[in-house]
């Protein structure tokens, strides 16, 4: 795939991480899928500059092969590819892991065109979140601090909160305005599902469902843009598996209350 970037002016420029990633993240390894070899070189650059063990490969064969042979903390996927693509790499995974009673690890789509790969066919592949190339440091660390693994309160520390995005800044992201209600509207339908689930198993106080439909309106987030909502959903993950239902019911209750108000103005754009 073209991306359309300087590999040399973008290493010009990203000289350092602007918020020192946390330490655990040493103890880490992440799988870069990816065709295109100027982009494999970046990727390994910036996740040797993050800390971050990593292996680099070509194509979704590849991909597959060495996530056969040792684990993977996460996973970023270019999703063009010859030979096999990143979603079909992707649902491969997702059989396996199915199949196997595995861990699932966080697959991170890249991509140049989010025309032709567009967040809902990135989601029903089993992709979690999206990383739009040209890719800065800071854009790479600020998806990893995601959906890496490890406390929450690391996570935490190297995120700022970010002000809700405006349909305009949807459109500049995007690229399309077509492209940003079509996201939109799908992705709202499904987050409003989920959080009434989500509502549901709170009540019932089935914490794997409430931490199932969590962990649907995180991926939701990740490509609606709330930032800090993201973050909180994952946190609230890990606590009712860690600590149960009755624990974390106010944290629940301020969780769904803010996500509402959110997909409300989501809605609004």
């Amino acid at each position: 795939m073209e991306t359309g970037v300087s590999l040399s002016a973008v290493l010009s420029r990203e000289l350092a991480p602007s918020i020192t990633p946390p330490l655990h993240w040493q103890h880490l390894t992440v799988l870069v899928v990816e065709d295109h070899s100027a982009y494999r070189v970046l990727m390994g650059w910036f996740l040797e500059k993050l800390g971050l063990g990593h292996q680099l490969v070509g194509d979704g064969q590849h991909g597959l092969a060495a996530l056969a042979e040792r684990p993977f903390d996460l996973v970023i996927s270019d999703c063009q590819m010859p030979l096999m693509d990143g979603y079909t790499m992707s649902r491969a995974i997702r059989l396996r892991e199915q199949a196997n009673a595995q861990r699932r690890v966080p697959i991170i789509a890249l991509t140049g065109n989010l025309v032709h790969d567009d967040p809902q066919r990135c989601r029903d592949a089993g992709m979690d979140a999206w990383l739009l190339k040209p890719l800065t440091l800071d854009q790479l660390q600020g998806v990893l601090a995601l959906w890496l693994p490890g406390p929450a309160s690391a996570a935490s520390n190297t995120l700022v909160s970010a002000p809700w995005p405006t349909r305009a800044s949807l459109v500049e992201t995007f690229g399309d305005a077509h492209v940003v209600d079509q996201m939109l509207t799908s992705l709202l339908c499904e987050a409003r599902e989920d959080s009434a689930a989500l509502e549901r198993a709170r009540l019932a106080l089935d914490g794997p469902l409430t931490a199932e439909r969590l962990h649907r309106l995180v991926g939701s987030l990740a490509f609606l843009g709330g930032a800090e909502l993201e973050l909180r959903g994952m946190s609230l993950i890990e606590r009712v598996r860690a600590q149960g239902m009755l624990l974390n019911k106010s944290h629940l209750e301020a969780f769904q209350a803010d996500l509402r108000a959110y997909l409300k103005y989501l809605g609004a754009l």
